[in-house]
């Protein structure tokens, strides 16, 4: 058990050998294919055959995902009608490791005649792709994790990587930001963790002044429904919140012609409405409340309840 175990850390460290030579070895040529891509008006189309063709399928997808429009297109089936694909705004970006493979050559002869810039992941400096190539990024030449140095192992997680920079600087460079991801990544958890207060909050906020008696706190509460009220002072700035809790608490004889500022809890917990909605119902959590009042300038503009958090599927 102790020699399998000693075995399979042993592969991770091939792996991560690999990705520090592919560190070590990047160089302007990088920056290049970032300019070209971030130049160009067209799509990325990302091709490969073989296993580098399944991390190609990847690369498209977190390029699609991050701002950079792409798709996969496979090299056999480029060569049976599926040029018609390509356009001279898209830019090529073409996984081989020996460059050589068969199949892409009619796909790379396609591009040159017409014009279409072609960017190479390769590590054999004198192949057909590194010669058709607009710029060329070389990867290190570097043995395989298997033991056989056969099967695509430590060169497809260099690959990976190699992909992952591209698509993050071209994040990067478009300013691509959270409400960007949250444009392209409506389901699913991320689509949960990117839900903001201001997509979950009531607009029709219950609230009073400080000077207003109970009665009329009573009437504000029943008519908004979501047992609670902000309190405001002159310049429609929060100081208070009087909660079903805070009414309990005060019954009195009198209690009908307090004042909301002597019923209110002062200092409540507030939020913006640009918060992240899981932060708020973080908050809500931790503190033992219900809702929260979202302000903007210093002012109320909404409501968040817990219940809207919980429909959304944020717990």
């Amino acid at each position: 058990m102790n020699g399998e175990l000693k075995y399979a850390k042993s592969i991770i460290r091939d792996e991560i050998s690999g990705l520090e030579a592919m560190h070590d070895s990047l160089d302007i040529n990088i920056i290049n294919a970032i300019e070209l891509l971030y130049q160009k008006k067209g799509h990325v189309i990302v091709s490969g055959i073989g296993k580098p063709g399944h991390i190609g399928r990847k690369i498209s997808a977190t390029l699609a995902s991050t701002g950079t429009p792409s798709f996969f297109l496979h090299p056999a089936e480029a060569s049976h009608g599926d040029l018609g694909e390509i356009s001279s705004e898209d830019v090529l970006l073409v996984l081989s490791l020996s460059g050589n493979t068969q199949e892409l050559i009619p796909m790379l002869s396609y591009a040159n005649r017409f014009g279409v810039d072609v960017i190479a992941v390769t590590s054999n400096p004198d192949s057909v792709l590194a010669m058709s190539s607009t710029v060329c990024i070389m990867m290190p030449q570097i043995d395989e994790a298997c033991p056989y140095n056969l099967a695509p192992t430590t060169t497809t997680t260099m690959m990976l990587a190699l992909g992952d920079v591209i698509a993050l600087c071209l994040l990067k460079r478009k300013e691509f930001d959270r409400e960007d991801f949250k444009n392209l990544h409506p389901g699913g958890t991320l689509g949960k963790r990117l839900l903001m207060v201001k997509d979950l909050m009531h607009e029709n906020v219950p609230i009073v002044r400080k000077n207003d008696i109970m009665k009329s706190v009573l009437v504000e509460m029943t008519q908004k429904s979501f047992g609670c009220v902000c309190v405001v002072n002159d310049i429609n700035k929060i100081v208070g919140v009087i909660t079903d809790g805070d009414l309990r608490r005060s019954i009195c004889p009198n209690f009908l012609e307090m004042k909301a500022s002597e019923i209110m809890t002062q200092n409540p917990k507030l939020v913006s409405k640009e918060m992240f909605a899981q932060e708020a119902t973080k908050m809500m959590n931790d503190y033992k409340i219900t809702s929260l009042f979202v302000t903007e300038n210093d002012a109320p503009c909404g409501i968040i309840h817990i219940h809207d958090c919980l429909r959304a599927g944020l717990a």
